[in-house]
């Protein structure tokens, strides 16, 4: 009798928790999460410390990308208007990208500079034009944007779902993250570019290791896709926002079926059925709204919108565990994390975005230590 109750409690708080947590992605299962943990390997994460401003009374601050030398360009959404930011928090415009249309949540999206600025000193931006949304690149010469060159265009717009995310890989290779646009069925259309994550090359050329010869599709089968991370084996993680139900932490992989319209969330049976990857890691919507996304030291960093908290979630191998809240409620809707070369994390805030509360000095990017 006993041992009936304890099994019977076993069960029901199982039950709970995957009423909070679907596929749970820390018990290791070899046909959803590949490779086991390595014995020994922490899956508790590091202390998250106070935010400390550098930057305040920005209008959605979206991209941000580090220079060289340790100081930022961040870009505000509806402006194009770029800023270079120190960490000692001096704050400076250093030009506005060109042709950029505030629409929903289109305009100036993410930006990043060149893998050889040192030698080219290009930066790239994502942004939504009247007809478009594109990829363009500037010269950063004499701490002054100059110019605006297209790299790839034709990426369907909308006032909303419109990705915007860019990051140089490890392979030198450009990553650049679409939203659906609205029309949910084109993120299973491989001709189209809507709901992919794609891969070109600095110039915009499409890579010949790609997996589906002579296109730039990466990965298909995305809502939205508004963060990327690569870990330290060079393996790539994505966010994306769920409709109704599920958030979602994506491990991706090269030609990458990931089940949007068709499955949100884990689609278990349905997934296996109709050869889709399913996340690794799940939230309800309520909790996430995920966008963007940093690695450091074997964790992944998450900011979270609608949920208002920054989520950390420790990755063994190609394994991500169990989610803890950090930052909760304290500085609103988190755009943007990147990874700075001092060792802190940079994040964004979008309350002036229309969906949230500004509190005063808002919008603004704020720096955290971690450890």
């Amino acid at each position: 009798m006993v041992i009936v109750i304890a099994l019977t409690i076993v069960i029901a708080a199982l039950a709970l928790v995957g009423t909070r947590w679907k596929a749970l992605p820390w018990v290791p299962d070899a046909a959803t999460v590949g490779a086991a943990s390595p014995s020994g390997a922490s899956t508790v994460p590091p202390t998250i410390g106070d935010p400390v401003d550098l930057a305040t009374g920005l209008q959605v601050p979206w991209g941000l990308t580090f220079l060289p030398d340790g100081r930022a360009l961040v870009g505000e959404r509806p402006s194009g208007d770029v800023s270079m930011i120190t960490a000692q928090g001096d704050v400076e415009r250093v030009g506005t990208v060109p042709g950029v249309a505030d629409d929903g949540e289109g305009g100036l999206l993410g930006v990043v500079t060149s893998p050889t600025f040192a030698d080219d000193q290009f930066v790239y931006a994502y942004v939504t034009t009247n007809t478009d949304n594109r990829v363009v690149r500037m010269l950063f010469k004499n701490d002054r944007l100059v110019g605006a060159r297209a790299v790839l265009t034709g990426i369907p717009k909308n006032s909303f779902h419109d990705g915007g995310r860019l990051l140089f890989g490890p392979d030198g290779m450009l990553y650049v993250t679409t939203g659906d646009a609205g029309e949910p069925d084109r993120a299973q259309e491989r001709a189209s570019l809507s709901g992919k994550i794609l891969r070109i090359t600095a110039d915009g050329a499409i890579p010949d290791d790609n997996p589906f010869p002579g296109s730039p599709v990466w990965s298909y089968g995305h809502r939205n896709v508004q963060g990327l991370a690569f870990d330290d084996a060079g393996q790539l993680w994505a966010t994306e926002f769920g409709s109704s139900a599920y958030d979602e932490l994506n491990l991706i992989e090269a030609g990458g079926n990931y089940g949007w319209p068709d499955v949100e969330g884990a689609g278990g049976s349905t997934s296996e059925a109709n050869g889709f990857t399913d996340p690794q890691v799940t939230w309800p919507t309520s909790e996430a709204s995920p966008s963007g996304l940093a690695w450091v030291d074997g964790v992944l960093y998450m900011g979270a919108l609608r949920g208002e908290r920054l989520w950390e979630v420790p990755v063994t191998g190609a394994v991500a565990h169990e989610p803890t809240a950090a930052l909760d409620g304290e500085l609103g809707r988190i755009r943007t994390v990147m990874a700075a070369p001092d060792g802190t994390l940079w994040l964004t805030t979008s309350n002036t975005d229309g969906r949230g509360s500004p509190q005063q000095d808002d919008d603004r990017v704020v720096s955290v230590s971690v450890g």
